[in-house]
């Protein structure tokens, strides 16, 4: 084991650590989720990342969002030609200069919300969730209505999830509460997940299946910083799982309709998100520049350097890496993400562009905060005045979670 790897290790236990005193002092410390947090991360790393089986269906899940990029494209090329990707009517006088994300690389949401709706009708996700909510309940003791909820995220968004459960949202009690709301800002909705590889595929090999596996690794890594800011007391109340996926399509053909609805709201918010976001960060560095000398992602790269280096990241790469974890939280994991696709990788290594992925894969930043409390209390108004408290002390959280995600990664890849 190389040395970059025991610093991962050290990393790993350092954010735990991390985790437990942003929580505050004088607390018992939840040991039997310490220990199957970490050993489920272990685990499921080392699987998903080491055996061959499994490392085989990487290049299928690859295959699978090369085959819906096309797809999309031959619809975007129908109803934008060259802007959505079909043949130029002109000579192409800078490579890449024709590729237009919002006609050719967002519609992907659009195709990606109806299969997701279709699957969902066909009762394949709320299997694939229910599995791992089993694990989850089995290994970390959450009862039936968080583990569902925490499960769910693996592939639904922030709000989706808590929304499954929401008959027994009102009686989780706050610890449980805290680890919904925490494991919906790290990981991502499997929407975005398939938007991201398609953007990332020229810089990280596999990348679907990294993608997948970094949202996996995440809800465990979730429960055990939730576990170690606020400890869990007694579970809450047990839902039946079969009660947990209600039907909400008549038919695949409304599944198919509402589910293309549903990207569709999805896309135009990512689109606004995108252009006030950037609009914000270049009017911040109008500012900062003439003052510091410093653009906004070279102050926040100064605070999130720590993180870097916990996560096994080389000396030389902490920078980069700190700068795009700042990124990330200002502003929203797409940006990040984007400017990791655009540079070429950062200039980073193979390990450190790959232990960056899995740590910027979550929605752990400001503006899905406000998301998430709008949509949960809105759900829930009785729970309002926690679900408000909680909701920075969750941001936190689910930062180390991916931090944490990373970290795992860092320590199972050889530089």
């Amino acid at each position: 084991m190389s040395l970059l790897q025991l610093q991962s290790g050290f990393g790993l236990l350092g954010l735990a650590a991390l985790a437990w005193l942003a929580g505050g002092l004088r607390r018992p410390l939840p040991w039997r989720v310490i220990l199957a947090g970490l050993g489920l991360q272990l685990g499921l790393a080392a699987l998903l990342l080491h055996v061959p089986v499994l490392r085989a269906g990487f290049a299928l899940l690859g295959d699978a969002v090369t085959a819906l990029s096309r797809a999309t494209q031959a619809g975007t090329s129908l109803v934008f030609g060259y802007l959505g990707g079909a043949p130029l009517p002109f000579a192409e006088l800078r490579p890449g200069g024709s590729f237009i994300l919002f006609f050719q690389a967002l519609p992907l949401l659009l195709v990606v919300g109806a299969l997701s709706a279709v699957l969902y009708h066909w009762r394949v996700l709320p299997l694939a969730v229910g599995l791992l909510a089993r694990l989850l309940r089995r290994a970390l003791g959450l009862s039936g209505a968080c583990g569902f909820s925490v499960a769910a995220n693996v592939f639904v968004g922030m709000v989706e999830a808590p929304l499954l459960i929401r008959a027994w949202l009102g009686r989780l009690s706050e610890a449980e509460l805290f680890m919904v709301m925490t494991a919906g800002l790290a990981t991502i909705a499997g929407n975005m997940l398939v938007v991201y590889a398609a953007l990332l595929a020229p810089v990280v090999p596999d990348v679907a299946g990294q993608l997948l596996v970094a949202s996996l690794i995440s809800a465990p890594a979730a429960v055990l910083a939730a576990a170690l800011m606020r400890p869990p007391g007694p579970p809450g109340p047990p839902a039946p799982e079969e009660r947990m996926a209600p039907p909400l399509y008549d038919s695949t053909m409304e599944a198919v309709v509402r589910g293309t609805a549903d990207g569709l709201a999805l896309l135009l918010g990512v689109m606004a998100s995108l252009i006030v976001f950037v609009a914000l960060v270049a009017l911040a560095n109008m500012v900062l520049e003439p003052l510091t000398g410093l653009s906004l992602q070279a102050l926040l790269g100064y605070v999130f350097r720590p993180l870097a280096w916990l996560m096994g990241v080389p000396d030389e790469h902490v920078p980069a890496v700190g700068a795009a974890l700042g990124i990330k939280v200002a502003l929203n994991e797409f940006i990040a993400y984007l400017e990791l696709a655009n540079s070429g990788g950062l200039g980073l290594d193979a390990r450190s562009r790959l232990i960056l992925t899995y740590a910027l894969c979550g929605f752990s930043n400001v503006a899905s905060v406000g998301i998430m409390l709008a949509g949960m209390t809105g759900m829930c108004p009785e729970r309002r005045a926690d679900i408000v408290k909680l909701g920075m002390p969750a941001l936190v959280a689910a930062n180390i979670a991916c931090c944490m995600t990373g970290a795992t990664v860092g320590l199972l890849t050889a530089p």
